[in-house]
């Protein structure tokens, strides 16, 4: 019989169903510990700016930093950090827009770039911090040297140049600033607070309370020296204001009682670009507008830009030994005497071009006025030219490099005082003119 014919009777069978476990799936491991074979070079991209700014921080002399180091071969001590790491941690923290030192030091030990740049080598926040704010002299030096380089590669010229004011909000809140009374009682209080834990400290038996209470000592001792300095501010502001009053009486008497920050006792409240008022520093850039190099920098606590084109001609001749032949600036900066001054054969015969401030008159601000000197006439002949417009239009290059440093979160200062002030400027002037360089020189090896 056939195999077909001997199983035609029996029943259809069907596989029984079986009940299925869960999903076999790969969950992540955190916890355990594994051993890898990788170099954090390999980590990093070839064109990684990290990169760029290694490199150019092993081209800077340092010597006066290394001088500094107690530890030497053959002698006993802590190696401590090598400066080189700790200038290209700041310039590269910058461009990143980092300002705080606690979280420079957090990236260290989490975001690759900065892994690559330590090396290995661990960093804290106090040594970061104290270097950031300890190397006035070195930074304008570096300034300068960065810029000369420049120079004399050709990617910048100082032929032309352009100058504005850069307002950066103070790290200290507008209620901070009080009148002499108000001073008094604060300082009054501080110094009670400051007695009061000095004989708690004595008393305490507690080890980990006394050192509780010794901050909290320091703290106060600060506050009562940052009192004291707002009081000697406050003295400094009624001098000004009685200077005024003899040439400005009725404006003077309609403002009220000066007032300094018991915070940061060198900030102002100024006029902010959103038209609100809050404490601030101005900080003052000259650049050269079409590659966008910034060549000086200066810090000032006034609101106005009247009377900077002077200082910071100045600075220019002083770093790189000549003037520019023209200046770009704005309105702002609106000084007859300044224009006079930069006419003058002696100071370089700089054609300065600024735009008029309005007049409550609505006269033609480039009509000439039987009072203008010769600098000042030159000044309405080239700024009513068509030359002379197309000119002035450069001025808003330099509105570039302000957007940058405030994408780079200047918009805030991290520290207090105006020597603290300009080393933050400084730092971004570095790490933007750093920015500039490698952008230039790309530019430069591209076939036209």
């Amino acid at each position: 019989m056939g195999e077909k014919a001997l199983f035609d009777a029996l029943p259809e069978q069907r596989v029984p169903e079986r009940p299925r476990g869960q999903p076999r799936v790969q969950e992540p491991e955190r916890t355990a510990i594994e051993l890898r074979a990788v170099d954090l070079d390999s980590l990093v991209a070839s064109d990684d700016p990290v990169r760029d700014v290694w490199a150019y921080v092993e081209t800077l002399d340092l010597t006066s930093l290394y001088t500094r180091i107690e530890a030497r071969e053959g002698e006993p001590g802590r190696p401590p950090i090598t400066p080189k790491l700790l200038m290209a941690l700041w310039l590269y923290a910058t461009l990143q827009g980092i300002g705080s030192a606690r979280e420079l030091a957090r990236l260290c030990e989490r975001e690759i770039g900065f892994q690559w740049l330590c090396g290995g080598v661990g960093v804290n926040r106090h040594t970061l911090a104290d270097f950031r704010v300890n190397n006035d002299a070195l930074l304008d030096r570096l300034l300068s040297e960065s810029v000369a380089v420049l120079i004399k590669e050709g990617l910048v010229r100082l032929d032309r140049l352009s100058l504005d004011g850069l307002r950066v909000r103070a790290s200290a809140g507008t209620k901070s600033f009080h009148r002499g009374d108000s001073l008094k009682k604060s300082l009054k209080k501080a110094t009670k607070l400051i007695a009061a834990l000095r004989r708690e400290l004595d008393d305490d038996p507690g080890a980990q309370d006394r050192r509780r209470r010794a901050a909290q000592e320091r703290a106060a001792a600060d506050r009562v020296e940052r009192i004291k300095a707002a009081q000697k501010r406050l003295k400094a502001l009624q001098q000004e204001r009685d200077r005024r009053a003899q040439t400005n009486g009725n404006q003077t008497q309609k403002q009220k009682e000066p007032r300094a920050s018991s915070t940061d006792p060198e900030a102002r409240v100024m006029k902010m670009p959103d038209g609100g008022f809050r404490p601030a520093y101005n900080g003052q850039l000259i650049a050269e507008p079409t590659s966008g190099v910034i060549l000086g920098v200066a810090v000032d606590t006034s609101g106005s830009d009247h009377g900077w084109v002077k200082p910071m001609v100045q600075q220019v001749k002083k770093r790189f030994g000549r003037a520019p032949k023209e200046l770009l600036v704005d309105g702002g900066f609106s000084n007859a005497e300044d224009i006079e001054w930069a006419a003058r054969p002696k100071n370089g015969a700089i054609a300065v071009f600024m735009a008029p401030t309005k007049n409550k008159h609505g006269s033609d601000p480039y009509r000439p006025r039987d009072r203008d000197g010769p600098g000042v006439a030159a000044w309405r002949a080239r700024m009513a030219s068509a030359a002379g417009q197309m000119t002035y239009r450069l001025r808003s290059l330099h509105e570039c490099i302000n957007a940058h440093l405030r994408q780079r979160r200047l918009y805030q200062l991290p520290v207090r005082g105006k020597r603290k002030a300009k080393m933050i400027f400084l730092w971004h002037a570095l790490a933007h003119n750093l920015a500039r360089a490698c952008a230039l020189r790309r530019a430069a090896l591209r076939p036209v």
